[in-house]
């Protein structure tokens, strides 16, 4: 199995509840157990954007989500805001890798500061401290310098900044492509497996040249 076998999902309050939605379906799909954190706002967005309602308490917001993407038993396990029992909680037993998708300007600046107000804060600190793998998916416009300022900190601490930026030189028809691909830039710098979006120059590659 290429990729990490463990992954913590985090979603925050910006704009692109599609994108966590999506990143989740997958990691489900590729085998992979998936520690799922969810702020208030990232809820209220969920709910503004899609036709996902969310129930409130984690244990009944997990069976809704193992049985929305088809995981099994214990594949996807949700902590509350301020569950500091949970693995995430603890650089002995969080996954070695986290997303926070979407990451909200919010949450970006908590992380770039050290705050850790709630789980998903401390997760992402424990990433940091640990010096493993955290990937941020800001999706804002116009960013300040103040926002700015905070991406090229954490940057410089190995923090992978991939904007929810979707391209358009696969020539997507749906509001679903363009979602797939900036998923897929996700899964693939997490290398884990992907069919959504061939890389850069695998058509030529196989078209072979005369």
């Amino acid at each position: 199995m290429s990729g990490p076998e463990r992954i913590t999902l985090a979603m925050t309050g910006a704009s692109g509840a599609q994108y966590g939605l999506r990143l989740l379906d997958c990691l489900v799909r590729e085998d992979r157990e998936v520690h799922f954190l969810i702020s208030k706002a990232a809820q209220l967005v969920m709910a503004t954007e899609t036709d996902v309602s969310l129930p409130a308490k984690p244990q009944a917001m997990q069976a809704f989500l193992t049985e929305y993407t088809g995981a099994t038993d214990g594949q996807i396990r949700v902590y509350g805001k301020e569950d500091w029992m949970a693995p995430v909680a603890s650089g002995s037993g969080a996954p070695s890798a986290m997303v926070v998708v979407p990451c909200s300007t919010g949450t970006l600046s908590s992380i770039a500061t050290g705050a850790c107000n709630n789980l998903i804060e401390r997760a992402a600190d424990v990433a940091l401290k640990e010096r493993r793998q955290l990937i941020v998916v800001p999706r804002e416009a116009p960013y300040s310098s103040i926002h700015l300022e905070h991406m090229l900190k954490l940057s410089n601490l190995g923090v992978t900044i991939l904007p929810a930026s979707p391209g358009f030189y696969h020539q997507p028809q749906t509001v679903d492509d363009l979602v797939d691909f900036v998923v897929a830039r996700i899964l693939n710098c997490l290398n884990i497996p992907q069919d959504m979006l061939p890389r850069w120059g695998e058509h030529h590659l196989n078209s072979g040249d005369e």
